[in-house]
């Protein structure tokens, strides 16, 4: 039996990162996926009602914006897959949540080093931010450099990379 994939999906905003992302797992028979999005306003409450829509009554939903190492500790136990979506907005909230850069790093580094003992296929959702303007805002620049150096990082131990534009996956890293 083949060891399970960690798959890696970066891409912009609109992209279609997680509808791919869930279009990969659909063969799995028991799947979650962990959202990291926390519902601040009536717009993304809007948007986490759409999502359910198009992922189907066959997931299971986590919500953890901040505990990303746990929650793919304990899904693993129970999951065959397991959607993460999304890493840039899991960076956000510990940003937001006050945390130093080097912390913010550390976990980064737990989620990498579980991903190559987890029994269950994983795919992560990220947004890719370097492509654009460096941001004037200091907050801006750290967030995107944070992003950045996790995006490599994760790139890294994934044994597949796609990179989406415009709904169309492109494979940057993995077999076939």
């Amino acid at each position: 039996m083949a060891k399970p994939k960690a798959i890696l999906i970066l891409g912009g905003a609109r992209s279609g990162k997680s509808r791919f992302a869930l279009k990969l797992l659909n063969p799995v028979s028991k799947k979650v996926l962990i959202a990291t999005l926390e519902p601040k306003d009536e717009e993304i409450k809007a948007r986490i009602e759409a999502h359910k829509r198009e992922r189907g009554s066959d997931w299971t939903l986590i919500e953890e914006p901040l505990n990303l190492f746990s929650a793919l500790k304990q899904a693993q136990k129970e999951y065959q897959g397991i959607a993460v979506d999304c890493i840039t907005l899991w960076l956000s909230n510990l940003l937001c949540s006050g945390r130093k850069d080097e912390e913010i790093i550390q976990e980064v580094e737990k989620v990498c080093s579980l991903l190559a003992e987890l029994k269950s296929q994983v795919v992560l959702v990220s947004n890719e931010v370097g492509s654009g303007i460096v941001p004037i805002e200091h907050l801006a620049r750290r967030f995107q450099d944070l992003q950045g150096k996790a995006n490599q990082m994760l790139a890294q131990v994934c044994q597949e990379v796609y990179f989406m534009i415009a709904g169309i996956p492109l494979k940057i890293k993995g077999g076939n």
